[in-house]
């Protein structure tokens, strides 16, 4: 079953001090399954390698291969665009940030479960019924 997947656990994949057994298990049912992002997670993503390769975590040539790696996952981005009304009753609504609450609405619209290790996103995700990716 597809999902949706925050940058939170795209992040464990690729930083040891980021990744859990949650993050590894969300990794290996994408040998079966396709992840969904919004557009945002572009931006997250390589804001995550920019610090890293900043504060000296990577160097230019793991970034290039981070890069390599993430991009044959299969993640679709999904590049619709909340209104910024939709985006801001989430976020009101579910006490998230408007970054968090992209998640929630792509997770909603395409009532699919996210894979988070954020909490907020996951009480969220489970308020609003869409629950989240159970690997058990």
């Amino acid at each position: 079953m597809p999902f949706v997947v925050d940058n939170s656990v795209v992040v464990g994949w690729y930083f040891e001090s980021q990744a859990t057994p949650y993050t590894d298990k969300v990794l290996d049912r994408l040998a079966n399954e396709t992840a969904h992002v919004p557009a945002l997670w572009t931006l997250e993503f390589s804001n995550v390698l920019r610090k890293a390769l900043k504060a000296g975590k990577a160097d230019d040539a793991r970034i290039q291969e981070i890069s390599s790696l993430v991009n044959a996952l299969p993640i679709s981005v999904d590049h619709t665009s909340e209104s910024v009304e939709n985006n801001l009753a989430l976020a009101l609504k579910y006490g998230l940030t408007s970054y968090d609450a992209a998640y929630l609405g792509l997770a909603i619209r395409l009532q699919l479960p996210i894979a988070t290790n954020d909490g907020a996103l996951k009480e969220a995700a489970g308020r609003a019924g869409v629950g989240i990716v159970n690997l058990e």
